[in-house]
This record gives C-alpha cells, structure tokens and sequence, in this order.
C-alpha cells in the first residue's frame, strides 16, 4: 500500500495553473492541481478516459460538455465523460483539486 498526502507540500506557480502528478502507472493517472485566484484551466478533453475530480481546497468554477460554469468546493466529486469538453476557474481563492484519469497517453511531462 502507498499513502501519498492530498494536502502537503502545495505548489502554486504564479503564472499559470500548476498539474502536479501524484500517482502514474500503467492504468491511469492521478494529478493534483493548484490554483491561485483568478488562474483558469482552459477548455480540454480527456480522448482517452473519463475525468473524476475530487476539490480539496477552496471554490472554484467548473464547466462540462454544456459549457455552464457552476460553483464546487471541498468534497465535491465531478465526473466528465470521455472525451467532455471541461475549464476550471478559480475566482478569489486558491483552489486545489484531484484528477483520476485511466490510461497513460504520452504527454511532455511523462517522458
């Protein structure tokens, strides 16, 4: 068994939404992903896997395949179909959430 704190050593870049990989093996993936207020997550898929997304800290916007954004915090859990489109937003606190992905595609920072 391995235990890996959700809540630890957050990394929060001042420029941009920061995705963290927690966890990645060859069926799936689990990101942590910090943002300072007023950051945002553009519109994006996941081709390959549907998206589950557990908020730990904070509010934040998120929008699915209708496009509408809608208000979630601590203890939310989001589920995106494959292939939904969805963004984030973080409004005027940080927001810090979990991503459970299945599959490893290639991506830059997996190399």
């Amino acid at each position: 068994m391995q235990a890996i704190p959700l809540h630890d050593n957050l990394i929060f870049h001042d420029k941009d939404a920061h995705a963290e990989p927690l966890f990645i093996d060859e069926n799936g993936r689990i990101l942590r992903f910090t943002l300072k207020p007023g950051q945002s997550v553009q519109e994006h898929t996941a081709p390959s896997s549907p998206v589950y997304i557990v908020v730990l800290k904070g509010a934040g916007l998120f929008s699915g395949g209708d496009g509408q954004e809608q208000r979630f915090g601590p203890g939310t859990l989001l589920v995106l179909d494959t292939g939904e489109p969805h963004a984030i937003r973080a409004e005027v606190e940080e927001l810090v959430f979990v991503a459970f992905l299945h599959g490893v595609p290639e991506a830059p920072w997996h190399r």
